[in-house]
């Protein structure tokens, strides 16, 4: 590690030669390795972008020229080189480095989710900005991935950049999906030299005007002509990628070559109109148990033993995707309507297996979630029973259609939100803690909050068989806890886990839990219980609409108190609340939930622990409400 020890900043890389930069990125791999595989994160993609990053930070001024890393779960190098490696042990920990550029991190950070396709309507902007300013001398640069330019925001971008000649806007587009072909890889490398160079452009630019200006023969000619360029680019890139947008297009680039990349990117950087860069990397480069993972080349990973690559203290027990899949899968072969949608998450959301076995009835749309659900209102208007699996985070993006396109159409669509509520230490941006007050307000749409897994595989086919319209079951990341068996069920499905069992004078608390939180509202409902406290838990299993039999619960008890790993404003508790209020019951309601804030990245149980969600948090807080309202019962 005696380069790396030595890079604090980007202006370090400049005074290093080509031996000493090839052993830089080979330090950086070794690195990574180390660091990743004690802490979990993305390994593969910033194992594939050392080369790239490194001649980007060599090419541009960073922070002057901003670098946008879209998603930026690629971003980890950039880190390296801008002087946060002596953090690295802390990656993805409670107050550390964060696993996605961060803008509290580091002045070369721009920004900060982790959603995908939005680099480059970050750049338009940018772009805009400097050129308003009158620093339109100022580069922007955006990186972005070839499975985010599947999500239909990076074309609404190229569609505006490419309206305006005058910004200085480079785009470089990350292709990992493929490797670097060895077939034509020479003749790619030429043709890439050759658009680099300026008497290419000028005479190109000549050529078309005066091939034009001899009439209907030059017309053709420069037709032949442009069909064989077209050809010649077809058979480096897909043509689906880069449709004539009227930008300059260099490219593929060897994304390992450090040589190739810094020529195409000084040659970027001088360019004065927007141009795309397209460089080919390898996921996972240089790690051996990376290149050969099918899955997805260790694109993210808990802790693993470097050497091997092999999982250390993998869970034990089944996950809540886990059963989500092998439900799917008992449905599919039970009901051949049954249809399965991703959007490029096949794995993480467990349709991998469904879609294996049932290649025509699964759909990866890419990342393109507003397509996923009007798609899926397509499929339902045509017959069949759509269910589609998104991270609860990625619900966000595809409000509208869920409101607008499945709704209102009463289209019978169930969507499946894994990593609702805490996700832990993928931060911010992955937290799926919006979803219960977002879909709840969506006319309706029934919500499903299973609190173990077998409330999850009922709940599910529950969902799955309503005809009247879209539904939802969201359930949280990570091990599913021991089943929790109810003691009663009321008329309309609401099951009771507890009920009060204190002396006849004592204060009874009715707690409503929401979902995998059921533990936890049991411990505190015995920690309660050992206080002299009357307290009766119910689990509605459908959230929302709220159940008609809670508000004869509510009134019969002294103190309702709502349990939700969700934000408190607009959530489930609040529902109950205007519930309670319209029918004129007036037993006090308290709320435990998220606050107004984005969780920051931690463990899901140092986060629940920070907003009181965890027994003995709620527990106190339980007792201070009864101390205020019952003083003489305390």
């Amino acid at each position: 590690m005696e380069i790396l020890r030595a890079i604090s900043s980007p202006a370090d890389l400049k005074a290093l030669d080509a031996e000493q930069l090839e052993r830089l990125c080979q330090e950086i791999r070794d690195f990574l390795v180390a660091k990743v595989s004690a802490t979990g994160g993305h390994l593969g993609p910033n194992l594939g972008v050392v080369e790239l990053t490194v001649a980007l930070h060599r090419v541009f001024d960073s922070p002057r020229d901003p670098m946008i890393f879209d998603t930026s779960h690629q971003s980890y190098v950039h880190k390296i080189l801008t002087g946060r490696s002596d953090r690295f042990d802390t990656l993805r920990k409670k107050d550390g480095l964060s696993g996605y550029t961060d803008r509290g991190e580091s002045e070369h950070d721009w920004t900060e989710s982790s959603h995908a396709s939005a680099a480059l309507s970050y750049a338009d902007g940018l772009s805009k900005a400097f050129q308003l300013r009158g620093e339109g001398d100022r580069s922007v640069v955006a990186v972005v991935g070839d499975g985010a330019m599947t999500g239909g925001m990076c074309w609404e971008a190229l569609n505006n950049i490419a309206a305006d000649k005058s910004r200085k806007v480079v785009i470089v587009v990350n292709d990992n999906g493929r490797s670097y072909s060895p077939t034509i890889g020479g003749f790619a490398a030429n043709l890439a030299e050759l658009r680099m160079m300026r008497t290419y452009d000028r005479v190109m630019e000549q050529g078309k005007s005066t091939l034009k200006s001899l009439g209907w023969v030059g017309e053709h000619a420069f037709a032949a002509l442009h069909a064989f360029k077209e050809g010649v680019k077809s058979s480096v890139i897909p043509t689906e990628m880069f449709p004539e947008l009227g930008m300059k297009y260099v490219g593929p680039v060897n994304g390992h070559n450090l040589k190739a990349l810094d020529t195409a990117l000084e040659y970027a950087r001088d360019y004065d109109e927007p141009i795309i860069v397209h460089v080919v990397t390898e996921k996972g480069r240089g790690y051996g148990p990376a290149a050969t993972e099918s899955a997805d080349l260790m694109h993210s990973t808990g802790v693993i033993d470097p050497q091997t690559g092999r999982a250390v203290g993998a869970a034990k027990g089944p996950s809540w995707t886990s059963i989500f899949s092998k439900e799917m899968l008992r449905l599919g072969a039970q009901r051949e309507d049954v249809v399965a949608i991703t959007a490029a998450m096949a794995g993480p959301t467990g349709l991998a297996p469904f879609g294996e076995k049932y290649p025509e009835r699964f759909f990866d749309v890419g990342i393109a979630e507003q397509h996923a659900l009007t798609s899926a209102a397509g499929l339902a208007l045509g017959g069949l029973r759509p269910v589609v699996a998104l991270y609860s985070t990625f619900l966000n993006r595809a409000f509208d259609q869920l409101l607008m396109d499945v709704a209102l159409l009463k289209q019978p669509v169930t969507l499946v939100l894994d990593r609702s509520g805490v996700t832990g230490s993928d931060g911010p941006s992955h937290n799926g803690v919006w979803d219960l007050a977002i879909a709840s307000l969506v006319p309706g749409l029934a919500i499903a909050a299973p609190r173990d897994g077998q409330r999850l595989a009922e709940l599910f086919r529950e969902a799955v068989a309503v005809e009247e319209g879209p539904t939802v079951v969201r359930f949280p990341k990570g091990e599913v806890p021991e089943p929790i068996p109810a003691v009663g069920q009321l008329d309309d499905g609401v099951e009771v886990l507890r009920y009060s069992d204190g002396p006849e004078d004592a204060v009874d608390v009715l707690i409503v839990s929401i979902g995998a939180l059921a533990g936890e509202a049991l411990t505190t409902a015995q920690n309660l219980a050992e206080a002299g406290v009357g307290v009766t838990v119910v689990d509605p299993r459908w959230v929302s609409p709220i159940p008609g039999s809670l508000i004869a619960l509510a009134a019969d008890h002294d103190l309702v108190v709502t349990i939700e790993d969700g934000v408190v404003r607009g959530g489930i508790g609040a529902q109950i609340s205007e519930v309670l209020a319209a029918a004129e019951v007036d037993t006090p309601v308290r709320h435990l939930a998220f606050p107004d804030v984005f969780p920051a990245h931690a463990s899901r149980g140092e986060l629940l622990s920070e907003v009181g969600l965890d027994a003995p948090s709620m527990t106190a807080s339980i007792e201070g409400w009864l101390g205020a309202l019952y003083p003489e019962e305390s």
